[in-house]
């Protein structure tokens, strides 16, 4: 995992401003997972315009996915957001604060140290089985791997507009909370080290299960 640039050289690439909040949109790279996720971020990210000036949102999109399908849901929200083909450890690394669906892109954006919110929503059926099967007190690989909550975790109805803005407001506005999580961060970075960081987190992961 690896940056192509320095901060300043992002900012410039991206088309954002040194001078605002940035903040990091990171749906998923799954459709079902973007068309169910993506909405409520977006809703989140008007909540925090209102809020919060000046702010600036950008959303890599995943190689995964068709531009168009990702377009399509933006459209009918007024929210100004830069949109970049990938480059999602150049997006993470340049935002001061991310909202990041559960999964492995939680770990890339610990890594890079940048704080964030992890948003998990599926089926009520799909989550009652797996609540059932697998049972662990976080949702996230950055708080399985801490072993305490050092992230945020949003999950199913707590997954809404109004929190997600509420607890990346905290982060952004709240220079010690950042502070602190960003220290987390650097533990956890730390903890998994350089190389083989994805063979440890699996297995850690696994051993928590």
């Amino acid at each position: 995992m690896r940056k192509k640039y320095e901060r300043p050289e992002a900012l410039k690439r991206f088309g954002l401003r040194e001078e605002a909040v940035t903040i990091a949109v990171l749906p998923g790279s799954r459709r079902n997972e973007v068309a169910s996720l993506l909405p409520e971020m977006l809703r989140a990210c008007r909540i925090l315009t209102e809020r919060i000036s000046p702010i600036q949102f950008i959303l890599p999109i995943a190689g995964t996915l068709d531009p168009a399908f990702v377009r399509d849901i933006l459209q009918p929200f007024p929210i100004r957001i830069n949109v970049v083909p990938d480059e999602i450890y150049d997006v993470i690394a340049v935002a001061d604060a991310a909202m990041v669906a559960s999964g492995t892109a939680t770990l890339e954006t610990a890594l890079l140290e940048t704080p964030m919110v992890v948003i998990y929503k599926v089926s009520g059926i799909s989550y009652a089985i797996g609540r059932r099967v697998i049972r662990v007190d976080h949702i996230s690989l950055v708080n399985l791997i801490a072993g305490r909550t050092v992230v945020p975790e949003l999950i199913q109805a707590e997954a809404n507009p109004e929190r997600i803005a509420a607890e990346v407001g905290q982060i952004v506005t709240r220079r010690e909370k950042a502070r602190e999580m960003r220290a987390a961060l650097a533990e956890i970075r730390e903890k998994l080290g350089t190389p083989g960081a994805s063979q440890r987190t699996a297995q850690i992961a696994c051993g928590m299960l």
